[in-house]
């Protein structure tokens, strides 16, 4: 008899990731800003936050092939916005890049950064990232149950 074992804590780490990345999404796309300080002439460039953890983080930028790649080991800042005028700034070494083509035929480039943990900044955005692993892991969705689950 062939049987199969299900694995619940992969199984627990997958649902737990693919909560993550939704809750990312809401966030990211409707709540937080993203620009960064790409030269020394302190020129901001907005650009979209894909994914962040406690080490570091991607962001994505549209791309023409005319355009320069920013270099690998290069240090950016990055302005995480939470209102219109305040942001925690984030200082990170630029670790790969990638292309991409997405369904819509636009090229983008996909940078991962880790950040500078010295900062005194670095504090803030690790608890941000915590949090929203925190977040998915233990977030239930409402279905108009009365229920408390805990306080």
């Amino acid at each position: 008899m062939d049987s199969k074992l299900i694995n619940f804590v992969d199984k627990r780490k997958e649902v737990i990731e693919q909560k993550r990345r939704n809750f990312e999404r809401v966030v990211f796309d409707n709540f937080l800003g993203a620009y960064t300080v790409l030269d020394k002439n302190g020129v901001i460039y907005p650009v979209k936050l894909v994914d962040i953890s406690p080490e570091g983080c991607m962001i994505r930028v549209p791309w023409n092939k005319r355009e320069t790649v920013l270099e690998i080991g290069q240090e950016l800042t990055l302005r995480f916005y939470f209102t219109k005028q305040s942001f925690i700034p984030a200082v990170c070494n630029l670790r790969y890049c990638r292309e991409s083509i997405e369904t819509d035929g636009q090229t983008y480039l996909n940078y991962g950064l880790e950040f500078d943990s010295s900062m005194a900044s670095y504090e803030a955005i690790k608890a941000f990232a915590v949090f929203l692993l925190k977040f998915a892991e233990l977030s239930v969705i409402d279905h108009g149950d009365a229920k408390v689950y805990s306080f």
